[in-house]
């Protein structure tokens, strides 16, 4: 078996941008990565694409305009989980001798097709009953609430840690200013108790990254562990919230093929569409236990100085949530932190990261997909 190594990374920037065609985001943010990679376009022998809205034959327009014809290139979609899942077919086929360099893009563009939240498949009960993601996200705070005393003010804490962070990301969606606690409290309400400021917005983006084998190179990063899984069967009888045991088994599998646990990850990106997200994957992932989620970061644990810092790009919240891109965004995040090369959102220990990816899914399972991915320094 082959050694999986990240040899690059690129991204767009994230906003609104439904003037621009999708396929220039995806253009910039490849640029980037094989720059970033050292190598010339010619050498990738496979592309594969994450996306979710993306119109169809999206990803033969980039590959055209990439001037990369006739390899091997196809499209993934897994819902918010659709670029990591990409990925995560890039480092097994490296992994079994398929191919030797694998470009992976993500690339959505929100903002010409929605103004506000995802309109839900009518063909699900969830559509049928108009209960699109921020309320199926506000149940789950409710539960927590209802069940660990989960206070509003540590979920609004969620948000003013998360957009702290997006101030330093020259490439984020919202960087205006960062609120207090009160102020995302008092924010419109969305779906109770979920305000305004505690969901990510609408946004356009891409991200890349270059997937290769070990060539040598000092600053690729090492890929330990990439783990994907599907939603399970779940209903109102189940133990767990929506989505916590997709996270719970990818992140088993993960921590078993790198031989580590959660205590030893220096820096994570995890996903936060919505506050409650960020407690309850971090409590799946095992860096909190359950119920414990919530006090992580009021107590300054995921903070960027803090022990295990979460989210320092400023997270969906912030960076905003291109869904096939969002993966690719957060991989190359930990990427970026790994090496030191995060500017003013570096944080002090960054030898581990992490990246967690979840998708929504059909009624009845509790998740589309979810990905973790562990990776390392060579140092």
């Amino acid at each position: 078996m082959n050694q999986a190594m990240l040899w690059g990374v690129g991204t767009s920037f994230y906003g609104r941008f439904p003037d621009q065609r999708v396929e220039s985001l995806a253009w910039t943010a490849v640029a980037e990565a094989v720059r970033d990679a050292g190598i010339r376009p010619d050498a990738i022998d496979a592309i594969i694409v994450g996306s979710v809205f993306g119109p169809p034959g999206v990803a033969t327009r980039i590959q055209r305009g990439l001037g990369i014809p006739s390899v091997p290139m196809w499209t993934v979609e897994n819902a918010c989980a659709s670029g990591t899942a990409a990925y995560h077919e890039a480092v097994e086929a490296v992994r079994h001798g398929r191919f030797t360099c694998v470009l992976v893009l993500g690339v959505d563009q929100m903002s010409t097709l929605f103004s506000g939240a995802i309109v839900p498949e009518a063909t699900d009960p969830e559509g049928a009953a108009s209960l699109p993601l921020p309320g199926l996200y506000a149940l789950q705070a409710q539960r927590y609430v209802g069940e660990f005393g989960v206070t509003p003010e540590q979920l609004a804490a969620i948000a003013v840690k998360n957009k702290t962070n997006g101030m330093d990301n020259p490439r984020a969606q919202l960087r205006d200013t960062v609120p207090t606690i009160r102020e995302v409290l008092d924010s419109r309400m969305i779906a109770e108790p979920l305000t305004f400021l505690q969901c990510c917005p609408t946004s356009d983006g891409a991200g890349a990254a270059i997937v290769g084998g070990d060539r040598g190179n000092r600053t690729d990063l090492r890929i330990e562990a990439s783990a994907m899984v599907s939603g399970a069967l779940w209903d109102q009888r189940s133990e767990d919230v929506w989505g916590f045991a997709s996270v719970a088994r990818a992140a088993e599998k993960a921590f078993a093929q790198a031989d580590r646990t959660p205590q030893e990850i220096d820096v994570l990106e995890v996903h936060d569409a919505f506050t409650i997200g960020e407690i309850i994957t971090l409590e799946a992932l095992g860096i909190a236990p359950r119920g414990k989620g919530a006090e992580l970061a009021p107590s300054g644990h995921t903070t960027r100085d803090g022990a295990q810092p979460v989210n320092p790009s400023g997270g969906l919240l912030s960076r905003g949530h291109p869904l096939g891109a969002t993966g690719m965004a957060q991989l190359a995040e930990i990427a970026w932190q790994l090496r030191g090369q995060a500017g003013p959102r570096q944080v002090a220990r960054h030898r581990v990261g992490l990246v967690e990816t979840m998708g929504g899914g059909a009624a009845g399972m509790d998740g589309n997909a979810c990905v973790v991915t562990i990776l390392s320094t060579q140092s």
